[in-house]
């Protein structure tokens, strides 16, 4: 069987501004300062799982160029451009009719494009041992779960009945919990982060595809002849508009009878928010995360990230963010960083 690797790399990262906009999003940006960008972190951990040429990066038409420039191993056939966002059901679909079109035999794990994982050895050796399972087990669909270092509330979580250091059955998923929630699924211990990293069978998904999304397959199967041909781009951006706007979680893992984890620790996060970033980034002895030509003057815990070329002095502040990139300046309370989308929708 041959296994693929399905990136999606679709989103804006709008949590992230100004550092990720719409021209140039946060999958394309090295944040963490590693001399890597988030794709490219991402080919380079599934590299020694899935060769080169079986790597597929979903994302929209205008970022084609960014992903070849940035993984210039990859052909340009390899790219699928989605002409439009619809959630991850109809990218996981695309991807996986173009990839049947070239392997009927085919194990596809399906990854985000803008994750941090630590500890890769242990992510190989957790997903190696997860697609041998899906390879065997051809009904099967598995997500990767987190061993819960603190009550997040801003992750799903997944439930299963019993413990063990294995791949298990998922008993249900939860949604993003409130802090008193987290703090029993912590506590519980049968609770895990959902990672969104998916492993199947192409057989597996399909199937699944067809049982609990039929709409989104029928619209799929009209074009199931272009699909790996010179025809496929025209006929996705003809038909994906059609498509359902919905989640694989919500629209196939929570219905599936036949679904699977296992509870890893290789140093996972999704880095979705600025707080994130600064648990992740090194601090100075006052507990900033500074990044750029920057004086931080009685300011503590807090993260200045000053665009090259620029310099500024950051007084009095304390657990608070200052962003310049691009002519765009942001400050705020981190508390309150979920509230810069709302924000930059007014601007």
């Amino acid at each position: 069987m041959d296994r693929y690797c399905v990136i999606m790399a679709g989103g804006i990262g709008s949590r992230f501004w100004p550092l990720s906009k719409n021209n140039y999003p946060k999958q394309f940006l090295d944040i963490l300062g590693t001399g890597k960008s988030f794709i490219r972190a991402t080919f380079e951990r599934f590299l020694p799982l899935v060769p080169a040429a079986n790597f597929v990066v979903v994302t929209n038409a205008a970022y084609k160029q960014l992903v070849l420039e940035q993984l210039p191993e990859l052909q340009p056939d390899q790219v699928l451009c989605e002409p439009m966002r619809r959630n991850t059901a109809p990218c996981i679909a695309y991807a996986v009719y173009h990839i049947l079109s070239r392997c009927s035999e085919a194990s596809i794990a399906v990854t985000p494009a803008d994750h941090l994982v630590t500890n890769e050895p242990e992510f190989h050796r957790v997903v190696g041992s997860g697609l041998d399972f899906v390879e065997q087990h051809r009904d099967a669909l598995m997500t990767i779960g987190i061993r819960p270092s603190r009550p997040e509330t801003g992750y799903g979580y997944i439930e299963v009945d019993t413990l063990g250091d294995g791949i298990v059955p998922v008993k249900s998923f939860k949604e993003k919990p409130d802090l008193e929630t987290a703090k029993r699924f912590v506590a519980d211990g049968r609770f895990f982060w959902n990672s969104g990293i998916f492993l199947w069978s192409a057989d597996a998904i399909m199937a699944a595809l067809r049982r609990f999304l039929p709409d989104l397959t029928a619209l799929m199967d009209e074009g199931r002849d272009a699909f790996g041909s010179p025809r496929e781009q025209q006929f996705i951006d003809r038909q994906f508009e059609r498509c359902p706007d919905i989640s694989i979680d919500y629209g196939v893992m929570e219905k599936s009878d036949s679904r699977y984890t296992v509870a890893a620790d290789f140093g996972w996060s999704d880095i979705g928010t600025w707080g994130s970033l600064y648990t992740h980034a090194a601090h100075d002895s006052d507990g900033n995360a500074v990044s750029g030509h920057a004086v931080t003057v009685d300011t503590r815990n807090s993260v200045v990230n000053i665009e090259q070329g620029f310099e500024a002095v950051v007084q009095g502040l304390d657990h608070c963010l200052v962003a310049l990139r691009d002519r765009s300046l942001l400050v705020c309370r981190l508390d309150d960083e979920q509230q810069i989308k709302h924000w930059v929708g007014k601007l």
